[in-house]
């Protein structure tokens, strides 16, 4: 729902009024009780963002997606490292054992 610009006529009072696309212009001042009001033609108002971000596929291209993957790849740690440090390990304590 916009929010309109009114002044009057009458006083020139000025005063913004949160209202339906639907509803009708406003006609009688809340200061002045006559009916001189005029909703004025507005600039209109920015995009409000809201909430905690933006969904993945938002603006986003095909390229974006691709090296999205291979940084994460990129960034995994290699499993054959860490099977490696666990068969030194074993074999140190079979060692210690005879």
């Amino acid at each position: 729902m916009p929010t309109y610009d009114y002044v009057c006529k009458a006083c020139d009072h000025r005063f913004e009024e949160f209202q339906s696309m639907s509803a009708d212009p406003l006609k009688k001042c809340p200061k002045c009780k006559k009916n001189k009001l005029e909703r004025l033609i507005g600039t209109g108002a920015g995009v409000i963002f809201k909430g905690s971000g933006f969904y993945e596929t938002d603006y986003r291209g095909d390229g974006y997606a691709n090296d999205a993957k291979k940084d994460a790849e990129a960034s995994e740690p290699k499993s054959s490292d860490s099977k490696g440090d666990a068969a030194t390990s074993s074999g140190d304590a079979s060692k210690s054992d005879d």
